[in-house]
């Protein structure tokens, strides 16, 4: 576990992970990669097709609008919309999928929640998604929306692929997820979405099906002739489904199960719970609502119960390990049978793994079934299996990323746990793949977080995100940090639990200072430094020195910062945190560095490298390294600047840390001007400013100074027959520290 309790650039905001080395750089240089880069295979991740009814005139729409775009050299973007359940998807996927041949650049595909009980899914969420199936190693994912947008429309500039947007809930949201390029993009939404029609979009609204492509519907799902021998009746029972394919399949699939059941039972018994079914208003469509209820009561004991409990579940999908925690045991029969029913929708081919989620409509009436035949201790009870699950895993998830972090108690009843796959697939590392299950679980987990303290279960909220800490840095969800732990911080104090209010104050203060609220983030800071003290907790005081400095290094006090790390340096070690005392003067050489004291920034760096280095710590010993020696060109001493930027240089390749590295290449660069080596000074800048490029740190001060003094000494258009690189070539990625935020 490496620390969150040192400087400033350990706290960037930015993130582990391979980098890929691009092939160039902006003006036209070459930058020469270590190895060859690894082809990533086009994306494919259209749901499959199923059979659609009575189409066919929307299908040639779509098509003709395609062919328009493509004559006239424009990208392709049509919407469709309609009621919930009215076949949207289906007619977006069916048309998509005969364009493959013609898009051989992939297909991307996203679900954008306007449903979903969390809200919609934020656009920049998306994007980073779509980068990395696209190949973008998650370190060269940018953190902002804006850079991620651009990154993302020029690698699709070029290249034919098919994009989905489903589920949209306004244009606004679209806008930032469309691709650029010859492109086509179908959005989906239960909305028309006229706006769509400013960015060239063709939207089309579905209507449910007129009543005899509904019966044509019923048929192919019966299958046995039974719409044959009874046309009146089949026509009847599709009046009542209002057309939608959704009902119509599923009050076909009820039928299908009883082959010797006449159809007319069923116009029947849709007929007779009109009245109590209007109770359960989802856009006025009672009919729906009559089959729905049919198809549940008609399930076996076990997958009614797991059906309704499922529908407490807060997120907007759910892998087969919940339904085991939800029911107890073994969870595969009533899955099936709720599967076989279209009750439930398998996305196994979309998120990997055994997946499902329901339909909108069958999800609030699991629920409303829930409300009705389970007991208020019995749904909270659910709730808290869910939650209870939920947190055991993403605990497991966060060892296997840092192995050993001190976390917060955590009590969860074992019978709720099944453990979820977290082993990783090939080519991926045990901590990558801990990562992903993290990251796709992650609108469930902050369902949860907010439901915690409201059901009662305030621990769940601080637990969880707690849990969540090694993710939220190295994804760059700087909007999901900051609002658990304001939700942890809330449900820690309501509780009166003063050890977690300080983790979520110390935790989130590190989230304010990675996206640039730095006054928040000291006040953060300031607030968990009063409950330590208070408390007689020297160590986790002395600890919150470190973090106020960085705080004040931030905001540009220098001479406050030097204070507070100069106390953390002496109180740390006094406390037995050796690590975080060095770390604290580490940090003291930085600000001695940017002052021009060259000296003292070598006295404190060298010291603090010996200490880190017999912790075991090679990560920062190896940035400490890089500081003296970027202080020994300063000093003038430049031989042992370039014996110290060497190693710091190869030890950070290693750890893969491109922000760090971009650091001591600025160094290795100062070296060779003072050599009077211009054309390696260059390579080591334009080197430098691709690494803050790939950290999302391009409009940092440090790239800035690094893009001044490369002008200084090249023109604006770069001279083509410059030489290659003369220095090893970083094949790294960004970084943030990872360690445990609290102090631990």
């Amino acid at each position: 576990m490496r620390g969150y309790e040192h400087s400033s650039n350990d706290l960037s905001g930015t993130v582990h992970g391979f980098v890929v080395q691009a092939g160039s750089v902006q003006g036209g240089i070459h930058v020469a990669g270590t190895g060859p880069r690894e082809k990533v295979p086009p994306p494919w991740q259209l749901p499959p097709s199923v059979r659609i009814t009575d189409r066919t005139d929307e299908l040639r729409a779509l098509e003709a609008h395609r062919c328009r775009a493509a004559e006239d050299g424009h990208s392709t973007l049509a919407a469709v919309s309609g009621l919930g359940g009215v076949g949207k998807t289906a007619v977006a996927v069916a048309w998509l999928h005969t364009l493959r041949p013609h898009f051989p650049g992939g297909q991307l595909y996203a679900d954008l929640g306007a449903q979903a009980p969390g809200g919609p899914v934020d656009p920049g969420e998306v994007v980073g998604r779509f980068l990395r199936a696209l190949g973008v190693p998650t370190g060269q994912v940018p953190s902002t929306v804006g850079e991620r947008v651009a990154l993302y429309r020029s690698l699709t500039a070029e290249r034919q692929l098919v994009v989905l947007l489903d589920d949209a809930a306004t244009a606004a949201q679209v806008r930032p997820l469309l691709p650029a390029g010859r492109c086509v993009t179908a959005v989906t939404s239960r909305r028309r979405m006229p706006g769509l029609s400013l960015d060239g979009g063709h939207v089309i609204h579905l209507e449910p099906l007129s009543t005899e492509a509904a019966v044509e519907l019923l048929d192919a799902t019966l299958a046995d002739g039974r719409v044959a021998a009874q046309p009146e009746e089949a026509r009847a029972l599709v009046l009542l489904c209002a057309g939608l394919p959704l009902a119509v399949r599923i009050a076909g699939a009820r039928l299908a199960a009883r082959p010797r059941q006449g159809i007319t039972t069923m116009v029947r018994a849709l007929s007779e719970e009109h009245e109590r079914l209007k109770a359960l208003a989802i856009e006025g469509d009672h009919d729906v609502r009559a089959a729905l209820d049919l198809s549940y009561q008609g399930l076996p004991p076990t997958a009614a119960r797991l059906y309704r409990l499922l529908g407490l579940h807060p997120g907007p999908e759910y892998g087969a390990p919940v339904a085991r925690a939800l029911l107890g045991g073994d969870a595969v029969e009533a899955l099936d049978a709720l599967h076989d029913a279209n009750l439930i929708v398998d996305i196994a081919g979309v998120s990997g793994g055994e997946r499902y989620r329901f339909h909108d409509l069958v999800r609030l009436h699991a629920a409303a079934w829930a409300l009705q035949e389970e007991s208020g201790d019995e749904r909270a009870a659910a709730l808290l299996r869910i939650g209870h699950h939920y947190l055991a895993n993403a605990g497991r998830a966060e060892q296997i990323i840092e192995p050993g972090r001190a976390s917060l108690e955590r009590d969860f009843e074992p019978e709720s746990v099944v453990e979820e796959d977290l082993a990783p697939l090939a080519g991926q590392t045990a901590a990558e793949a801990a990562l992903d299950w993290l990251e796709r679980e992650l609108p469930s987990l902050m369902a949860v977080v907010r439901l915690a303290r409201p059901a009662g279960a305030p621990e769940l909220a601080w637990g969880l995100t707690d849990a969540l800490w090694p993710l939220f840095p190295r994804r760059k969800l700087y909007r999901e940090w900051r609002e658990a732990h304001e939700e942890g911080l809330l449900a820690a104090e309501e509780a009166g639990n003063e050890e977690a209010a300080c983790r979520m104050l110390t935790s989130g203060a590190l989230g304010r200072l990675a996206t640039g609220d730095h006054a928040e983030g000291l006040a953060m800071f300031e607030r968990a430094a009063a409950s330590f003290r208070a408390r007689g907790d020297a160590l986790g005081h002395a600890r919150t020195l470190n973090y106020r400095g960085l705080a004040h290094q931030r905001l540009g006090q220098p001479d406050r910062a030097a204070e507070l790390f100069a106390r953390a340096a002496a109180e740390l070690p006094a406390c037995g945190d050796l690590r975080a005392g060095a770390l604290a003067r580490f940090n003291l050489a930085d600000v001695a560095l940017g002052q021009g004291r060259y000296g003292d920034a070598v006295v404190n760096a060298e010291a603090a490298r010996l200490t880190l280095e017999a912790a075991g710590d090679t990560y920062n010993a190896a940035r400490a390294a890089g500081l003296a020696g970027r202080a020994c060109v300063g000093l003038g001493r430049l031989d042992e600047a370039e014996s110290e930027l060497s190693a710091a240089l190869s030890a950070l390749q290693t750890e893969r840390a491109g922000f760090e590295a971009a650091h001591v290449l600025g160094g290795l660069a100062r070296l060779s001007e003072r050599r009077g080596q211009p054309l390696q000074a260059r390579q080591y800048y334009r080197k430098a400013l691709f690494l803050y490029s790939s950290a999302g740190r391009s409009q940092s001060a440090e790239a800035a100074e690094a893009l001044a003094r490369l002008s200084a000494l090249e023109p604006p258009e770069a001279r083509p027959g410059d030489p290659g690189p003369e220095a090893p070539e970083p094949d790294v990625s960004d970084d943030i520290q990872d360690g445990d935020a609290a102090g631990r």
